[in-house]
């Protein structure tokens, strides 16, 4: 059992291009709110201690402005930055354009992250059920173990109406623990039916109760030990891909073929949503106003 409180780390370096703008600091309330503001109201409730932000230093300022004044006193707060450059010289290129993936991400958080902790997506609404699951777990977990978990949701319930979604396809075992985790960097809904693109760009069939990873994943700072030579070969083979990406599955998938770790599949009933096009924002925003009617939320959260 840890006696720490766990960390949050919130990954926030991301562009948002499909989205167009910055929408981690977009409001969704009339307060103002952010979807990362009701991310980190419902970890301080369920428990978390800290909050680590990966982001990057072009936007420094506007989150240090938004975030240490609302959770000074309540919790600590540290920032990771997220550059372009944040990678051997070797690898640098001047004509790329966007961070290097969620894998690499949790790989920067090493330094920083010395408790058990969750990571998730800035634009994500995960639901209080499921961070006060998931700080349960990593409270009841030796940091000193391989034991590593994740928060499922079916792909059915987390694709847009307005375009492709890049999701965690995952197999289980009968005992809920996590086989092999697959990045599908297009999943859409086309006349009703969801599809994914395969690796030749041909689109197939794919299950609307598939189990998907939402980049909810809970760690011990174990998880450190994995990734770092499998972000090297990444750079090598894709040194001259301007767009190629690092996720956080490829580390899960190494964890998991260590036969040292473990990834438990945690299910939560929370509802999921978030917004990957400018055209989710009003669904999200009626969801949000129907969650603070309901009394699961404060008009103002701070």
């Amino acid at each position: 059992m840890s006696n720490l409180k766990p960390t949050l780390v919130i990954l926030a370096a991301g562009m948002g291009s499909r989205y167009g703008g910055l929408k981690q600091l977009d409001a969704f309330t009339e307060e103002g709110a952010t979807i990362m503001d009701f991310s980190i109201y419902d970890a301080l409730q369920a428990g978390f201690g800290k909050f680590v932000f990966i982001i990057r230093k072009s936007f420094e300022k506007e989150f240090k402005q938004i975030f240490n004044k609302k959770l000074e006193g309540k919790a600590g707060v540290d920032y990771v930055f997220q550059e372009i450059d944040s990678v051997p010289k070797a690898y640098q290129n001047p004509k790329r354009e966007k961070p290097w993936g969620t894998g690499h991400a949790l790989l920067m958080a090493k330094d920083v992250v010395k408790e058990n902790f969750a990571i998730i997506n800035a634009d994500d609404f995960y639901g209080k059920e499921a961070f006060e699951m998931m700080a349960k777990y990593l409270i009841q977990t030796d940091k000193e173990s391989y034991n590593f978990n994740m928060m499922a949701y079916y792909l059915k319930n987390t694709v847009s109406d307005y375009g492709y979604v890049s999701r965690g396809e995952c197999q289980i075992s009968e005992d809920d623990y996590l086989t092999d985790v697959t990045e599908r960097t297009h999943i859409e809904k086309i006349n009703n039916k969801l599809v994914r693109k395969d690796d030749n760009g041909n689109f197939v069939n794919i299950d609307g109760n598939t189990i998907v990873s939402m980049n909810f994943w809970g760690f011990t700072p174990k998880c450190f030990e994995f990734g770092g030579a499998l972000f090297e070969k990444f750079l090598e083979e894709n040194k001259n891909n301007l767009k190629a990406e690092f996720f956080i599955p490829s580390v899960v998938n190494e964890i998991l073929k260590s036969g040292i770790a473990t990834v438990k599949v945690l299910k939560s009933n929370a509802k999921w949503f978030g917004v990957t096009y400018k055209e989710d924002k009003e669904i999200v925003q009626k969801e949000i106003e129907q969650l603070i009617i309901n009394n699961v939320y404060p008009s103002k959260l701070w």
